[in-house]
C-alpha cells in the first residue's frame, strides 16, 4: 500500500509519518531528506527542482513492486505531484490512500513553525512567512485531512492509523506488524 501524505511545512507531517511507517512496517521516504541530500552535491545547491521527487516515485515504486508499503512524507502541494503518486501506485497495482495534513490554528502552526529545529544536517526549516506565501493547491481528489491542532501527538497518530486501517488494502498494510 502507499499511504500519501501531504500539507503544508509544521502540520505534522513527519511525526505521522514516522508513526505509521512504524506501525505498518512501511518504508518510511521523506522528500526533505531527498532534496537536502541532493543540494549537498557540488553544482546542486539551487538546481535541484524537480528531482527530489521523481527520486522519492522511483525509490517508492521499487519498495511497493516487492511488497514492501511505502508511506510518502512530502509537501505534496500540486495537483501534478499528487497525480504522480498516485500513478506509482497504479504502475504497482498496490491501493493508495491519501491524506492532507492541516493545522487550522495559525496561531499553533506559525508557533511549531518557528520553534522547530531541523533533524536533517543542513537543512533550514522553512520560515513562517514562506509557508503561508506557498503555492500550495487546494486538494479537488478524494483525500482524507487529518487537522492537527489543539491535539495530542497520540490522538492525532491514532486517527491516522484508523484511517490507513480502514483504507481498502490497508487492513493488509498492517499485517503481522505489532501493534501499538
Amino acid at each position: 500500500m502507499l499511504i500519501i501524505l501531504g500539507g503544508l511545512p509544521a502540520s505534522g507531517k513527519t511525526t505521522i509519518a514516522r508513526a505509521l511507517a512504524t506501525h505498518f512496517g512501511a518504508v518510511h521516504i521523506r522528500i526533505d531528506t531527498i532534496e537536502q541530500r541532493l543540494r549537498d552535491l557540488p553544482g546542486m545547491k539551487d538546481h535541484v527542482g524537480e528531482a527530489g521527487y521523481r527520486v522519492a516515485y522511483g525509490v517508492a515504486e521499487d519498495n511497493l513492486r516487492v511488497g514492501g508499503h511505502v508511506v510518502a512524507d512530502s509537501v505534496n502541494p500540486l495537483a501534478i505531484t499528487r497525480a504522480a503518486w498516485r500513478a506509482v501506485a497504479d504502475r504497482a497495482k498496490v491501493p493508495f490512500i491519501e491524506i492532507e495534513i492541516v493545522c487550522r490554528d495559525a496561531n499553533e502552526h506559525r508557533h511549531r513553525a518557528e520553534s522547530r529545529i531541523s533533524d536533517i544536517a543542513g537543512l533550514v526549516a522553512p520560515r513562517w512567512q514562506s509557508i503561508v506565501a506557498r503555492d500550495y493547491e487546494a486538494w479537488v481528489e478524494e483525500h482524507r485531512i487529518i487537522d492537527t491542532a489543539g491535539r495530542t501527538v497520540g490522538d492525532v497518530i491514532d486517527e491516522a492509523i484508523a484511517i490507513v486501517a480502514g483504507a481498502p488494502g490497508g487492513g493488509d498494510a498492517g499485517a503481522g506488524v505489532t501493534r501499538r
